[in-house]
C-alpha cells in the first residue's frame, strides 16, 4: 500500500527524535513504538493500513535517527516513557492512544498504568511486560550491570563491508526476521563508516538491566490501565507459551499466525494486524 510518510525531528527538552508520521493530521492522534534495537521502520508495513489515525512512529532514544543519550546516563523503561510524554506535549496530545511491539509494548504499559488518564487505547503486538527479577539476585544483577558499563568503553560495533552482510545478520539475530523486514530495519538502521557500514543504535542498549521488576511491580501496571487495550500474541513469538500470564489478563487478547515481528515480517502478517487494530481503533 502506497502512503506518504512525514520525516519529522522532534526537539525535547533533553533529547531530539526522529519520527515518522502517518495518516491525516486530524486523524486520533497515536504514537507508535517499537522494540528494541528496531525503528521507527517497524511500522512501515503496518501503519499505512490504518486509516483515519495520525500515527507518530518514534524512533526511540538510541535507535534509528534519534540521538543517543548523554554520556552516563542510561535507557531505562522510566526514561522511555518520559520521552513519549514530552513528545504528545509537544504535539498538543493532552489524550492520546498508544501503539507498541515488543519492547514498545512494554513502555506503553508503563505509560497507560501510571497514567491512566492521558491513554486512549493501548494496542500491542507481541509485548507486555519487561523480564522479571526476583529480591534475592537483586545485588548480583546490579553487580553484573556496574560491571558491564565499566567494559562498555573498550567495545567496538562491529562493521560489515557490505549493506547485504548487515541485513543477513539481523536475520539471524536474537530474535530471527524476514530478508524484507531486515532490509526495511537497515535502511534506517544502518550508517556509513570506515570499512563499511555498522549500525545507528548506541551500543549501550546492550548492557544488561541493573534492576528488574518483581511479577507483583509489573502487574501493578496492566491492572492500572483503564482504557480499552487489545494484545495481539504471534503464535510462534515471544509470549504464546505463557499461558499463564496471558490467562490473567484483564482485557482482549488476539491469537494471529506468526512469529515476533508478524506486523513486518510480510504483507499477509501485516494485513491480519491491521484488521484486528482497524476495529480496535473503530469509533464506536
Amino acid at each position: 500500500m502506497s502512503c506518504r510518510v512525514e520525516e519529522v525531528r522532534l526537539s525535547l527538552p533533553h533529547i531530539e527524535l526522529a519520527a515518522h508520521l502517518f495518516g491525516p493530521p486530524d486523524g486520533r492522534p497515536v504514537i507508535a513504538l517499537h522494540g528494541w534495537l528496531d525503528n521507527a521502520n517497524s511500522f512501515a508495513r503496518l501503519a499505512p493500513k490504518l486509516e483515519g489515525l495520525r500515527i507518530v512512529a518514534l524512533d526511540l532514544a538510541g535507535h534509528g535517527h534519534s540521538d543517543h543519550r548523554p554520556i552516563g546516563a542510561g535507557y531505562s523503561l522510566p526514561d522511555y516513557a518520559h520521552d513519549v510524554l514530552q513528545v504528545a506535549d509537544q504535539l498538543g496530545w493532552e489524550k492520546f492512544s498508544l501503539l507498541g511491539h515488543s519492547l514498545g509494548a512494554i513502555i506503553s504499559v508503563i505509560i497507560a498504568g501510571a497514567l491512566p488518564q492521558r491513554i486512549n487505547r493501548l494496542a500491542m503486538i507481541d509485548g507486555l511486560i519487561p523480564p522479571l527479577g526476583e529480591a534475592d539476585s537483586a545485588a548480583q544483577r546490579m553487580g553484573a550491570a556496574l560491571q558491564a558499563q565499566l567494559s562498555q568503553f573498550n567495545k567496538r560495533k562491529p562493521v560489515y563491508a557490505e549493506i547485504d552482510r548487515a541485513v543477513e545478520a539481523r536475520m539471524q539475530g536474537l530474535v530471527a526476521v524476514s530478508r524484507e523486514a531486515a532490509e526495511l530495519l537497515a535502511q534506517r538502521g544502518l550508517m556509513p563508516v570506515p570499512g563499511g557500514y555498522t549500525w545507528r543504535s548506541d551500543s549501550r542498549l546492550t548492557l544488561p538491566s541493573s534492576t528488574r521488576f518483581s511479577r507483583a511491580q509489573a502487574m501493578a501496571y496492566v491492572e492500572a490501565i483503564a482504557c480499552p487495550t487489545q494484545l495481539i500474541v504471534a503464535e510462534d513469538g515471544m509470549l504464546a507459551k505463557n499461558q499463564a500470564l496471558l490467562s490473567a489478563l484483564p482485557f482482549e487478547v488476539k491469537h494471529l499466525p506468526g512469529g515476533h515481528h508478524l506486523h513486518l515480517n510480510d504483507e499477509a502478517g501485516a494485513s491480519s494486524v491491521a484488521d484486528c487494530f482497524k476495529r480496535f481503533f473503530a469509533v464506536p
